[in-house]
């Protein structure tokens, strides 16, 4: 076979090629003490050392999470400390404000000083931030400063009911917050209480405001409970002479139990039991109105008509069942308490429309005084001809009204514990030198040792869990340890490299190289003319 001259320099160089590879890539091996360099050196191996990597670089991201739950649970567990302390101090206070027997309004101004200055203490602890600025007890609105108390000992948590949670490994979530309302505001009271609000809609400038309240006759408002409360303002002509009156409903059933009652900025409101008191100026309705104006006669005792009157979405209808020819006679038909056509059902009119609260006046006529628009509907073509208005289908609707301000009280059995102290400071600010008044302040502190009791239990309990999940936190670190020692010595099985094996190869491969080379030296200098 004849072997060309191309053929000897292309098998040289291709053998001291390998040779040279081989060579560099030990060195590498040895440079960096690993055994594989690049997936093609061992396929299966590096697919698993690319787990391996993955698990370690998550169970690091674990132990970042677990020390900022640690952090985060430290701060809370020191915050609740604090509070306790607090409280502690407030039980001392009311033990020692039961003495009404020897103490004075003098004494109980002195004690009343402070609870105030410490309800400021606690609410500044509620509002505790960490490290990063998020409010700690705002569940995940962290951005938003969950406790507010304004002048009137009104209490408003601002925050939600989430609760922040971390991974600390593979299959443990640990929770690293707690909701305000859970708490601080959720605490079972003792007894049947209540909460005060001001509607959003309320227009006075400045806002009126209504205050926390106390419960001064508990048998009293354990009857009316669980109903709720509306304190709305009316029309200052609904009294005589004309001024700022109000009334108090019940809010689900709408029955009046103060009506019409005049109205002096922060005298005490006494009704089913409890107390309270509205301080500014709220503003009174503008009355609502849909005037009449008859286009022509219509006897409607020969066919009687209804229409709908809708006010605040409670509706009623009027049936008109005589001859109308004027607007005097169409206010008495819609007045009306008879019937003109026997079983028209005319004779109720007058109720309906004192249950819809409105009025008949001859100039605005149909009027709604507490400000609440009215709607008149589904009525016919003779209706719209006798009043002037389009009342068939959706019909018409006054948009002159506009409510006045209005107060709520809701009743409830859990008090905040910002709550709890308001109403004890305010009792202790209001009590008078007399049996009476004192006797009052006594159910006041006995109500309120129950309610800081109860709050201790429950701030206890949330401490409780605290410990729980920081025991939690430190076995999860241990296991993320076993796990990243085992993980490490599976990776460096499969990745790390045997120094003395690859010292033995680079030797080896290193004589190899140099004989290809000194052998492509000898058989290069081989031609005929060397035999010639």
């Amino acid at each position: 076979m004849r072997v060309s001259t191309s053929q000897i320099y292309d098998i040289a160089t291709i053998s001291m090629r390998n040779s040279q590879n081989a060579v560099i890539k030990t060195q590498e091996q040895i440079a960096t003490g690993k055994r594989i360099l690049t997936p093609a050196d061992d396929p299966v191996a590096a697919t698993t050392i690319l787990q391996i990597k993955e698990e370690l670089a998550r169970t690091q991201q674990y132990n970042k999470n677990i020390d900022i739950a640690e952090n985060n649970l430290a701060l809370e567990e020191t915050t609740l400390k604090g509070v306790m302390t607090l409280v502690q101090r407030m039980q001392e206070l009311a033990v020692a404000a039961g003495n009404t027997a020897v103490m004075t309004s003098a004494d109980y101004q002195a004690l009343a000083a402070e609870v105030e200055s410490r309800i400021q203490e606690l609410t500044s602890l509620q509002n505790t931030r960490n490290a990063s600025g998020q409010y700690i007890f705002s569940g995940y609105q962290g951005d938003v400063q969950p406790f507010t108390v304004d002048g009137a000992g009104q209490v408003t948590y601002h925050g939600d009911e989430g609760q922040l949670r971390l991974q600390a490994s593979s299959t443990v979530t640990v929770a690293v917050s707690d909701s305000g309302r859970r708490l601080f505001m959720d605490i079972p009271s003792a007894h049947n209480t209540f909460v005060t609000s001001a509607a959003a809609s309320n227009r006075a400038a400045p806002p009126a405001s209504i205050s926390i309240g106390q419960v001064y006759d508990q048998d009293a408002f354990d009857a009316f409970f669980p109903e709720n409360l509306v304190i709305t303002f009316n029309d200052p002509n609904s009294v005589s002479p004309p001024g700022s009156n109000f009334t108090v409903s019940e809010r689900g059933t709408g029955r009046q139990l103060l009506v019409n009652q005049p109205y002096t900025t922060g005298q005490a409101i006494e009704v089913a039991g409890i107390r309270f008191s509205i301080t500014g100026a709220p503003t009174s309705p503008a009355a609502a109105n849909l005037p009449f104006s008859p286009a022509a006669a219509v006897d409607f005792s020969l066919a009687p008509a209804s229409v709908t009157v809708t006010v605040g979405g409670v509706s009623e209808t009027l049936i008109l069942d005589r001859n109308v020819t004027s607007s005097a006679d169409l206010l008495a038909a819609l007045g009306s308490s008879v019937d003109t056509v026997v079983g028209s059902g005319a004779s109720e009119n007058a109720n309906k429309l004192a249950r819809l609260g409105l009025v008949l006046d001859p100039v605005r006529g149909l009027v709604s005084p507490n400000g609440a628009n009215v709607t008149l509907r589904n009525g016919s073509a003779a209706v719209d001809t006798v009043t002037g208005l389009s009342t068939q289908g959706a019909g018409v609707t006054s948009t002159n009204g506009r409510a006045g301000d209005s107060f709520f009280v809701n009743s409830t059995n859990k008090e905040p514990l910002l709550g709890t102290l308001s109403r004890f400071a305010q009792a202790m600010r209001e009590v008078k030198d007399t049996p009476e008044s004192k006797k009052e302040l006594a159910e006041i502190v006995a109500r309120t040792l129950a309610n800081l009791t109860n709050a201790v239990t429950r701030i206890s309990s949330v401490q409780g869990e605290i410990g729980a999940r920081q025991n939690t936190l430190e076995s999860a670190r241990d296991l993320n340890l076993d796990t990243d020692l085992f993980s490490k010595r599976v990776l460096g099985q499969l990745e790390d490299l045997d120094v003395a094996e690859a010292s033995t190869r680079l030797a080896m491969e290193s004589f190899v190289l140099s004989a290809a080379q000194q052998s492509f030296v000898k058989v290069s200098q081989l031609t005929l003319f060397n035999f010639i």
